[in-house]
């Protein structure tokens, strides 16, 4: 098992200044190489109160902003428009970047492409929910209209 120091939040496992334990193969192959995390060690522990008091500073003001932009978010619905092929599949699936290009191109405001969550794949047209984790408190639920993009001629 190896132990690790958070700096960022992960789904499931923490948020940032969290100390964790996971296994090799995880910490190797996931964590360390996206940067979300840290080898803990004596001088990381002393990192870890600066991680903490940096999350909380950001938190008390982000938290209004939050609380705002999910009740946007919520408040209509944002088409992701696509390449589809002639029976409505899409070539591919939706991604949670295309979902935060979407938001902002829908004037909505900009979001984290790493905040939003897509319970299943998308893989054709139709209408279907989204999560997007805006603070530790916050999270909205985007409904999405999966449309096809107009064809070049």
């Amino acid at each position: 098992m190896a132990k690790l120091i958070l700096t960022h939040e992960v789904t499931g496992l923490g948020t940032a200044g969290d100390i964790v334990e996971v296994k090799n193969g995880y910490a190797r192959n996931y964590l360390l190489p996206r940067g979300v995390a840290i080898t803990w060690s004596k001088g990381g522990e002393k990192q870890v109160e600066s991680i903490k008091a940096a999350r909380a500073a950001r938190a008390v003001a982000s938290l209004e902003e939050a609380k705002e932009l999910a009740a946007k978010l919520s408040s209509k619905p944002v088409k992701v428009q696509v390449k589809t092929g002639e029976s409505g599949r899409l070539f591919g699936t939706v991604k949670v970047d295309d979902v935060a290009k979407a938001v902002e191109a829908s004037g909505l405001g900009a979001i984290d492409k790493r905040k939003v969550e897509l319970p299943e794949h998308i893989k054709s047209t139709g209408n279907y929910e989204a999560t997007v984790r805006l603070h530790e408190d916050v999270s909205a639920t985007i409904a999405l209209q999966v449309v096809a993009a107009a064809k070049k001629k």
